[in-house]
C-alpha cells in the first residue's frame, strides 16, 4: 500500500491575479496563501485485475482494463487522466478529501498534488517537485476545461504561510516568517453549505480583462496593491493592520465578481461582525464554499457561536508547515 496527502490552504490575498496572463498586466503581483491541515488522501493499493479508481468523497468508483482507456471523458477525469499520463498499471486508487467538496480551499488542486505524488513514486516517475507542479496544474485545466491559477499547488506542494511572486521570468514561492500562532488565534474557518464553481467566475473575469475591460483591470491594481499592504502587515506582525487589509480585499473581491456574495453569505459575515469580527472574506472565487473571519483572539469563541448559530459549519484547523507526504 501507497500513502500520500497534500494539505488545502486559506487564500489571504491576491486571488485570481495569478491566472496566466492576468498577472503579467500589473507589475509586482503576488498571492498570499496559507497551508492548512484538511488533507486530500490518495491510497494506491495492488490490484490484479486492471484498474480501479474509486472517490469516497463522490462514492464513485470506475474501473478499466488498462490506463489506455482513460480519458477525460471518464466517469473520475482528474484521477483518469492523472492514471493514464503516469501509465498506472494493476492498480486500485482511492481519493478522499477532509475538506468539503466546493469549498473554495483549494480541495481538487490539493487532491492533484497529492495524487502525482503518489503516482509518480507508484510508478517510479520524477518526484521533482516542480515537475509534479506542472502536471498537476495542466492536468486539473484539462479537467475543468478552463484556466487555472497557479497559487494552489504551491501550499499543497510545500506547506506554510507564503507569498506566491507573479513575476515575468517566473513564479517564485518566498515562505513568509510570520508568527503563525497568533495569525490562527484571529480566523474563523467556516463552511457556508453551498459549494462554489470557481471555474466560471474565474474564466469570465479573464475573458474580460483580456478583451480590455478597464474596470476590471482597476480591480487587479487594488488587489495587487492590497496583496503587497497585507505582506507587510503580516511580517511585521501588525494584526490590526492584517485585519483592515483583508476588509479592503473583500471589498476589492466583490467589486471585481458581485457574484462572489450572495445574502446567505452577506448574513453570516453580519452576524460574526456583530460578534466581534473585524473582517471576512469567502475563500477561492466564492458565491459559496467556505468563508473566514478574523477578529481579535478574544473575540474567537463568540465569532465561532454566530456562524454556527446560522447554520455554518466550522472547520477546525491548523496552519501547516509540511506540503506533500508520500509514503
Amino acid at each position: 500500500m501507497l500513502t500520500a496527502s497534500a494539505p488545502t490552504r486559506i487564500d489571504l490575498a491576491g486571488g485570481t491575479i495569478d491566472i496566466w496572463p492576468l498577472y503579467l498586466f500589473h507589475d509586482g503581483a503576488l498571492t498570499l496563501n496559507a497551508a492548512i491541515s484538511l488533507r486530500a488522501h490518495v491510497q494506491i493499493d495492488d490490484h490484479a485485475d486492471g484498474l480501479t479508481l474509486t472517490s469516497v468523497d463522490t462514492q464513485a468508483s470506475m474501473t478499466a482494463a488498462h490506463w489506455s482507456e482513460l480519458s477525460a471523458t471518464s466517469r473520475l477525469p482528474l484521477l483518469a487522466l492523472l492514471a493514464r499520463h503516469y501509465q498506472l498499471t494493476n492498480a486500485a486508487l482511492t481519493t478522499r478529501g477532509e475538506s468539503p467538496a466546493g469549498a473554495g480551499i483549494a480541495g481538487s488542486s490539493a487532491l492533484a498534488i497529492a495524487l502525482c505524488g503518489a503516482l509518480a513514486r507508484r510508478t517510479g516517475a520524477s518526484e521533482d517537485a516542480e515537475q509534479l507542479l506542472q502536471v498537476a496544474m495542466n492536468v486539473e485545466c484539462q479537467t475543468i476545461r478552463v484556466p487555472t491559477g497557479v497559487q494552489d499547488y504551491r501550499p499543497a506542494l510545500y506547506g506554510g504561510v507564503a507569498a506566491v511572486e507573479l513575476r515575468v521570468d517566473g513564479i517564485r514561492r518566498a515562505a513568509l516568517d510570520i508568527d503563525t500562532a497568533a495569525l490562527q488565534a484571529r480566523i474563523v474557518l467556516a463552511y457556508t453549505g453551498a459549494p462554489r464553481n470557481s471555474g466560471t467566475n474565474n474564466w469570465e473575469i479573464t475573458k474580460r480583462h483580456v478583451d480590455g475591460d478597464r474596470h476590471i483591470f482597476d480591480c487587479f491594481e487594488r488587489i495587487r496593491d492590497t496583496a503587497v499592504a497585507m505582506r507587510t502587515a503580516l511580517e511585521r506582525g501588525h494584526w490590526d493592520e492584517v485585519g483592515r487589509q483583508i476588509a479592503i480585499e473583500w471589498d476589492n473581491r466583490k467589486r471585481l465578481a458581485p457574484g462572489v456574495t450572495t445574502p446567505a453569505i452577506d448574513d453570516l459575515i453580519a452576524r460574526a461582525m456583530a460578534a466581534g469580527a473585524t473582517a471576512a472574506k469567502v475563500c477561492g472565487a466564492g458565491g459559496g464554499g467556505c468563508l473566514f473571519c478574523y477578529g481579535p483572539p478574544s473575540a474567537h469563541a463568540a465569532i465561532t457561536e454566530a456562524l454556527a448559530g446560522a447554520g455554518a459549519t466550522i472547520l477546525p484547523f491548523q496552519f501547516e508547515a509540511e506540503g506533500l507526504r508520500v509514503g
